[in-house]
């Protein structure tokens, strides 16, 4: 899924994932110290990290769309809150390590043979006794036709993920249905997993 393709998903004048947070972030930000510097990968035209700002988080994110990161600024601005935004391809390009006090991805899908790379560089990024946390569609959610990418090669197999977590304290793992509706582009039940971990 390219940075062209990206750009040109973006550039609909409405926000294609909505304006609310993913409702994972939502039920299971508070697990993020108060006035946490956070991290968002992946984070599209921003929801996420908007939220989190009006939470007091000091937030920055990183995408590979110029145009989701103007998105992600509008936002910020309707709803009078500062977020930081970068550029960077996240399979290609490392965050600068031990950096944040917490990381969010919402359904940040790359190739298989990137996954590993883009989870580890997500958790790099947190400094030890950091929170990480993200939610992702499972190689299940192909029939589900409710969202998310239309091959099993860019959604996620639970046991890879628990091999990537592995080594870090996990504080919730979640494997199974739930609900989302979340604009035009994720609307009904869904087969998803969801991690919380804290870095040691």
């Amino acid at each position: 899924m390219s940075k062209e393709m990206w750009n040109e998903n973006f550039s609909e004048e409405k926000f294609i994932y909505g304006k609310e947070p993913n409702e994972f972030v939502k039920a299971y930000s508070g697990v993020i110290p108060d006035g946490a510097k956070v991290v968002c990968f992946a984070e599209g035209e921003g929801r996420n990290a908007v939220y989190l700002a009006e939470k007091g988080y000091d937030v920055s994110t990183y995408d590979q769309s110029e145009v989701g990161l103007e998105k992600t600024k509008e936002l910020a601005k309707e709803r009078q809150v500062e977020v930081k935004t970068n550029l960077k391809d996240l399979i290609m390009e490392t965050v600068e390590t031990n950096l944040y006090d917490a990381a969010v991805m919402v359904f940040g899908h790359v190739p298989k043979q990137n996954q590993s790379f883009f989870i580890q560089n997500l958790i790099g990024s947190v400094k030890p006794g950091g929170i990480v946390m993200f939610e992702v569609y499972s190689h299940h959610q192909l029939p589900y036709q409710s969202g998310g990418p239309k091959s099993e090669e860019l959604l996620y197999h639970p046991k890879e993920v628990l091999d990537w977590i592995e080594p870090y304290k996990c504080l919730h793992y979640y494997y199974g249905e739930a609900e989302r509706y979340e604009g035009d582009r994720h609307y009904g039940l869904s087969h998803v997993i969801q991690v919380i971990i804290q870095k040691n």
